[in-house]
């Protein structure tokens, strides 16, 4: 159990059934009367902002949240399935909750994925994955124009601007969080 007392940013908190992180939070005690603590709220499952007002004897319960490493497997239909690699159940994840991790899945690339009960919420991949470029245009040199650098497509489907030396079938290292070009993988 949790007070208004404990509430700060990313804190985890059941409300009405549903698990909400803490994206803001301010404090205030006026001249007279409890404190008061003011807090926007994003729903893990709707993502749906709401804005609360809370009391200092408020009290809330723990989201039960629990991380699991599984594997991807496939996608169809807009859905990724993710398999358990302790007990080998699969779970479902739709494209939307995704957002851009899905532009760095691999097949069996493990990952951790989020639950509330027995529902997938949520997905963190490792900060770094080695993809195939499958298309990379030769750079023409005096071709300044593009900055020193120029756009490739990775193996599923993501686009993104690299050094001009980068070519075709090249294995590159790719930061998550970012986005972004970090080497190239020797084999």
């Amino acid at each position: 159990m949790y007070t208004a007392s404990d509430l700060r940013k990313g804190l985890k908190v059941e409300i009405d059934g549903e698990p909400y992180v803490v994206t803001d939070f301010q404090f205030s005690k006026p001249g007279k009367g409890q404190a008061l603590y003011r807090c926007k709220l994003k729903n893990m499952i709707t993502e749906i902002i709401i804005d609360r007002t809370y009391r200092s004897g408020d009290t809330f319960q723990q989201a039960a949240l629990e991380e699991r490493r599984m594997q991807y497997l496939y996608n169809q239909d807009n859905e990724y399935c993710f398999m358990d690699v302790q007990n080998y159940e699969q779970a479902f994840l739709k494209e939307d909750q995704l957002g851009d991790a899905k532009n760095f899945l691999i097949d069996n690339l493990e990952v951790d994925i989020l639950f509330f009960g027995e529902k997938a919420i949520g997905i963190t991949l490792p900060n770094f994955v080695n993809l195939t470029v499958t298309k990379a245009d030769p750079w023409v040199k005096g071709d300044s124009a593009a900055g020193d650098s120029k756009p490739i497509t990775l193996e599923t489907g993501y686009v993104l601007r690299v050094p001009p030396f980068i070519q075709e079938g090249e294995k590159l290292q790719i930061d998550t969080r970012t986005g972004e070009y970090v080497t190239r993988v020797k084999e």
